[in-house]
């Protein structure tokens, strides 16, 4: 049975992530596909909170059961940041200058420990429910890959040698953040079929 899901992002990558871990299961689609242009504020002040604000915002829109996703890299010696900051830590969706910004607050600093995460809310005629995902890493002091996005090029996951930029995405989909998130989402779409 093939469902339609409404992914709250104009991300084509995060949309292409996303299908592809999913599979034939689900038909992902972004909110450019329903031609949905105004932007979703996302003020919550916990990952929980915006993954929420786009979820609802999308199925209030459409009636379709939505996915909203908020995920972010969180970083040890700098007290967590930037978090729920992180698409837009130094300049909106900047991902260059985002990650100069924490190269340069990481100069110096030994304690390499941090994580990527994601939330996901899935929101339907039953109201939210919340999927989590964590991959714990270490910082390189300097861009290492191609591939991927965000702050891939920087963070090597426990176990490995390469960033998530370095990596196949076949690769990076089986163990990323958002991989588990959307494997505890399939398990309970499963259930409530």
């Amino acid at each position: 049975m093939e469902m339609e899901l409404l992914v709250a992002t104009h991300n084509e990558h995060k949309k292409e992530e996303i299908q592809q871990i999913l599979g034939h299961d689900c038909r992902v689609k972004s909110l450019t596909d329903y031609n949905i242009h105004e932007e979703i504020v996302e003020d919550g002040d916990s990952f929980h909170a915006n993954a929420l604000i786009k979820a609802k915002h999308c199925f209030e829109k459409t009636g379709i059961p939505s996915l909203g996703d908020d995920s972010g890299l969180v970083v040890e010696a700098l007290d967590g940041r930037p978090g729920i900051f992180s698409a837009r830590y130094a300049g909106d969706h900047d991902f260059a200058r985002n990650i100069e910004k924490v190269l340069e607050e990481m100069q110096g600093i030994e304690n390499r420990k941090a994580y990527f995460i994601t939330v996901l809310c899935y929101y339907d005629e039953n109201g939210p429910q919340y999927f989590e995902g964590r991959v714990y890493g270490n910082l390189l002091t300097e861009n290492k890959g191609l591939k991927g996005f965000g702050y891939d090029p920087i963070f090597v996951p426990e176990g490995y040698e390469k960033t998530f930029a370095e990596m196949n995405p076949e690769d990076k989909n089986k163990i990323s953040h958002r991989k588990q998130a959307l494997d505890l989402l399939m398990d309970f779409l499963k259930v409530t079929d």
